[in-house]
């Protein structure tokens, strides 16, 4: 693209209905979406013409610039399709998460004031029922059609084109804290996030996306749903759950030069793929030993070639990757890129692009976006990470108190991760404010590491959570279930089994850290940790013991 071209495109989308022109216009007849399967395919033209049919029959029972719109399904191009009838025409839309409950959804639909809801045949089994869905215009996203109505048709719905700092969407998140918050955000923050996800790592029209990551989420719609429209891009959505076998079909079948992804994935991949083969076979750990540059360039051709093969951008967000597998990325010479943000901030406040290295750090500044450290400690240098610029979010719907805790009185954000600045300009993240604990002599005690000392150095455990329970320090562990199934029918040899983890867990924690960090119990969960849409764990779920659910 030619840089005055690429200047008319950064000054021309300011909303996400200039958005969708630009790319109507520009990329007509392109590819722009479709489903693993074939279904719900659109070329840029026919998605613009498609959004404002569904424009029109939102208008046409009334649905007009200012109301608010759920939007409640698993991910589809038609997703996309709802979003832009609603937010390109002045409404606003309320994405809610794919696994939400009835009872979640209800709320948001009764806090946010929604008067319509844009909802999958899946998912309108779970809300048919919910008090309040029979006052709303009721969409089915599979086909458009309208489920319910309050009333006939025929009211005038009236739109307007929206200004850059007009609300776009109410994003709903609980994060990992457990207080829910309708986070407001703007035309311009949207697309100033499009805008820095490109100056991190730019693509064209040829490139294709796979999405798995919930649509909901603003790290995914900004990286896989809103990038791709701005320079002409071809998604592929699959509906599912990533489960290995499934990621790996769409995978193959795809052959993408872009995935968006959490920790979780590539770690699991580490773990309980590669790490443990290579365990398990004597040459792989002479190689690894003895001919690492061997080791790394055939692990890596097969870890490139179970993506694809075509894999040129590997993006990691949502929370932090564990500094082991990330080196391990680095040295088969994987193109991962690291990015850091939250939904406030719509989401990029600094990333690390492909073969930009700084080992643990969450990269530098994006685009556009002003990142300070503030009251940074004098040895260690942390302090919290704040931030400033377009991205920042309007504030928390019908919540001015809590908006105004998370500003500064000079108007910066405040993200609450504590995080430090090297001289470089790198940042590095060492967990949350909320989530550390102070110990009986006025200690920093950070959960997250003793997590990663647990995930990262004990056979078997599939990951964990440490608590403070009333000043003592608890570790809940979820094991494989590949290391209990072979005894689930011997109940003395499951309980030992569990014992002696146990114990080895609690002996290499307090072994090799300092003694206010050292734990003071250990629990095996039955069940999954509860986790957020980026497959963080919901912390303060964990908080009460749970006898039903921990041995």
């Amino acid at each position: 693209m030619f840089q005055s071209e690429k200047k008319h495109r950064d000054a021309y989308v300011t909303t996400l209905r200039r958005l969708l022109d630009y790319a109507a216009d520009r990329f007509r007849e392109l590819p722009a979406s479709g489903l693993l399967d074939g279904g719900q395919q659109y070329t840029y033209g026919q998605m613009r013409r498609r959004v404002e049919e569904v424009s029109e029959l939102l208008s046409r029972h009334g649905i007009g610039a200012g109301d608010r719109v759920v939007i409640f399904s698993q991910n589809m191009p038609d997703w996309t399709i709802a979003f832009f009838a609603v937010t390109a025409y002045g409404r606003v839309a309320v994405p809610v998460l794919a696994d939400s409950s009835a009872t979640e959804v209800a709320n948001i639909l009764g806090h946010s004031g929604a008067k319509a809801l844009f909802v999958s045949a899946a998912k309108w089994e779970i809300l048919k029922d919910c008090p309040g869905v029979s006052q709303l215009l009721v969409v089915c996203l599979d086909d458009f059609s309208v489920t319910a109505s309050a009333g006939a048709p025929g009211q005038s719905g009236l739109v307007r084109e929206p200004a850059p700092d007009d609300l776009a969407g109410i994003f709903y998140t609980s994060g990992t804290t457990g207080h829910p918050k309708g986070v407001m955000l703007s035309h311009r923050n949207l697309c100033h996030n499009v805008k820095a996800a490109f100056a991190a790592a730019p693509f064209g029209k040829k490139t294709r996306w796979l999405s798995f990551l919930p649509m909901a989420h603003t790290y995914e719609m900004a990286c896989s749903m809103l990038y791709p429209v701005y320079v002409g891009a071809r998604v592929f959505y699959m509906t599912k759950a990533p489960t290995p076998a499934l990621l790996a079909d769409a995978l193959a079948r795809v052959k993408p030069h872009v995935v968006c992804s959490v920790p979780l994935v590539i770690e699991k991949i580490y773990r309980s793929g590669i790490r443990k083969k290579v365990d398990q076979q004597p040459a792989l750990r002479w190689m690894e030993r003895h001919m690492s540059w061997l080791f790394h360039r055939l692990i890596g051709f097969k870890l490139r070639r179970l993506f694809g093969g075509h894999l040129r951008f590997f993006g990691i967000g949502g929370s932090k990757v564990d500094p082991e597998v990330e080196k391990f990325l680095f040295d088969i010479h994987f193109p991962y890129a690291i990015g850091y943000g939250l939904t406030e901030t719509a989401p990029l406040i600094t990333a690390k692009s492909v073969w930009q290295h700084r080992y643990g750090s969450i990269g530098q500044h994006a685009f556009g976006v002003q990142v300070r450290i503030a009251d940074p400690d004098a040895e260690t240098g942390f302090g919290e990470i704040q931030c400033q610029g377009p991205n920042v979010m309007l504030g928390y719907y019908h919540d001015e108190e809590r908006t105004k805790q998370v500003f500064t009185k000079d108007g910066w954000f405040r993200t609450g991760d504590l995080g430090r600045r090297d001289g470089d300009g790198y940042f590095y993240i060492k967990g949350r404010i909320d989530s550390m604990f102070v110990g009986p002599a006025g200690e920093n005690i950070y959960p997250e590491e003793i997590e990663r000392l647990i995930n990262n150095n004990i056979a078997g455990v599939e990951e964990s959570v440490v608590v403070n329970r009333e000043g003592r320090l608890v570790a809940l562990v979820k094991l494989e279930d590949s290391l209990l199934q072979k005894c689930q029918n011997v109940a003395e040899h499951y309980l030992r089994v569990i014992e002696e983890k146990k114990k080895e867990i609690m002996t290499f924690v307090n072994g090799c850290t300092k003694k206010s960090s050292h734990l003071n119990a250990v629990s095996v969960v039955k069940r999954a940790f509860d986790k957020t849409a980026t497959m963080k764990i919901r912390r303060f779920l964990y908080q009460k013991k749970n006898g039903e659910n921990e041995v």
